[in-house]
């Protein structure tokens, strides 16, 4: 796992990673100043106090609660967008490291769109309902990376494994591999958690999850070979 996580954090690195991270920062970035603008405007129209002294405090405040607000929404947005994008990564991963294993198939564009508004909704409701613990030391750090450890190595070997096998097949291989699986989420929570760091997480995961995934289908092959070869008797 530790050689998967060192591929992934080199390649994160490169040129072509590069480019998708910086299209999926500028798509962020216009979304949050937007959205910005848009709950600023509906602030002018709903926040009407007499006192123009008090007005304008309590728009300043509002302005700046929402800019912290937003900035919340940085990791899920960018992880959101970076989902249009995550097939050119694992194809990408694939031909790097891969070149004589068959190539993966495309998910539809319709699905992925799917499962990066489903990603999104979960992680960010989940990480609400995780706020209370923020003023909690330790508490607040376990329980963050187990929930997102969690997410996110669901979400990403998923998104490996359906480029090779049917739904079903992906969840049954994820279901028996799932402590693996589960310590690869921890080290990519791990990631997620430093600020700036984080906005890689998308691409390291992606990247991560393909080589633990084509690990895991080599050694699930492996033993069906070993199973079907039998034991073998001495001479």
């Amino acid at each position: 796992m530790l050689s998967d996580a060192v591929l992934a954090a080199r390649q994160t690195l490169s040129p072509p990673f590069r480019m998708v991270l910086l299209k999926s920062l500028g798509i962020t970035v216009l979304l949050l100043v937007v959205g910005w603008i848009g709950l600023q405007e509906l602030a002018e129209r709903l926040l009407v106090l007499q006192n123009q002294t008090f007005n304008w405090i309590a728009h300043i405040v509002l302005g700046l609660g929402t800019a912290l607000g937003l900035l919340f929404l940085v990791t899920p947005i960018t992880a959101a967008v970076a989902g249009l994008f995550l097939d050119d990564v694992a194809a990408l991963v694939e031909r790097t490291h891969y070149p004589d294993d068959p190539a993966g198939r495309e998910l539809p564009i319709v699905r992925s769109l799917l499962i990066s508004a489903r990603f999104f909704l979960v992680v960010l409701g989940l990480n609400i309902l995780l706020l209370p613990l923020i003023f909690v030391p330790v508490v607040n750090i376990v329980a963050w990376v187990a929930l997102n450890g969690y997410l996110l190595s669901r979400e990403y070997f998923s998104l490996a494994a359906l480029r090779f096998r049917p739904e079903v097949e992906a969840t049954a291989l994820r279901r028996r591999n799932r402590l693996r699986i589960l310590a690869g989420g921890a080290v990519v929570a791990g990631l997620a958690a430093l600020p700036f760091a984080n906005l890689l997480t998308p691409l390291f995961a992606t990247a991560f999850f393909v080589h633990l995934h084509k690990r895991i289908s080599s050694d699930e092959a492996r033993r069906l070979e070993d199973g079907a070869a039998g034991p073998r008797l001495a001479p």
